[in-house]
């Protein structure tokens, strides 16, 4: 059934072979699924693939050499994104689709996901990672957007030693005062000093303050993620001045 209906789905072996692994991955996983109703919730990829070398062609012979490579590509980026998992108490290389593999059951519920795997959590900084990544990997892009820049928000707080009543963007421009503020560099231009206190006011003003005042919907996984890296940049800058 599995190798048959990849057919289906990608007649031309060029095509099949031009895909990215997690590309190709989309167009298996459902596949997979159906294959493991009829074998205990599990499948091989040895037996997978071994179905393109029957005696029946699926593919023609030349290329299913190279249609071996990229689906076992493919089935690696599956179990590195937690979509495939070790069967328990099988041998060989038997798998079963997990839980977060169940909740993909439609090609954009598959491409959220992927989206969401561009991000890595290194790329992030530790505090950003810890309190925001559990939301952003399970799509609830709006909470973990909203728990980043909380977590600047407290950063500078701490940082200045500010009461806890100076929030939001007032807490911002006094923080980064050009003239006065205690995270403000001196030595730099007072161009940039203004500048950097209008990145930090903009950035919780846009994207920290909507958020905890009103629902708001992002359903991008793409954008999140640029938002994350933004608010991981200025939570190292609070880093760096408190140290300095």
């Amino acid at each position: 059934m599995g190798p048959s209906e990849l057919r289906q789905r990608i007649p031309d072996p060029k095509v099949l072979l031009s895909l990215e692994p997690e590309e190709l991955a989309g167009v298996l996983l459902p596949i997979l699924r159906k294959a493991t109703v009829s074998n205990q919730g599990r499948v091989s990829a040895y037996n997978f693939c071994n179905e393109l070398n029957q005696y029946q062609e699926v593919y023609p012979r030349q290329f299913v050499s190279a249609i071996e490579l990229v689906i076992m590509e493919a089935w690696n980026w599956m179990l590195n994104n937690g979509l495939l998992a070790p069967a328990p108490t099988s041998q060989g290389d038997w798998v079963f689709l997990t839980r977060a593999a169940e909740k993909l059951q439609s090609p954009e519920d598959f491409e959220m996901f992927r989206k969401g795997t561009l991000l890595s959590p290194k790329l992030l900084h530790p505090r950003i990672a810890e309190l925001a990544w559990p939301t952003f990997i399970r799509g609830k892009y709006d909470t973990a957007v909203f728990e980043a820049f909380k977590e600047v928000e407290v950063a500078v707080r701490t940082a200045c030693g500010y009461d806890a009543k100076i929030i939001g963007v007032p807490l911002m421009r006094k923080a980064f005062h050009q003239d006065d503020g205690p995270l403000t560099d001196k030595s730099l231009p007072e161009a940039e000093r203004q500048a950097l206190s209008d990145l930090f006011a903009g950035s919780i003003g846009s994207y920290k303050n909507p958020t905890s005042h009103r629902t708001v919907q992002i359903d991008d996984s793409s954008e999140a993620g640029e938002m994350l890296i933004l608010a991981s940049h200025l939570r190292r800058i609070v880093d760096a001045r408190s140290n300095s």
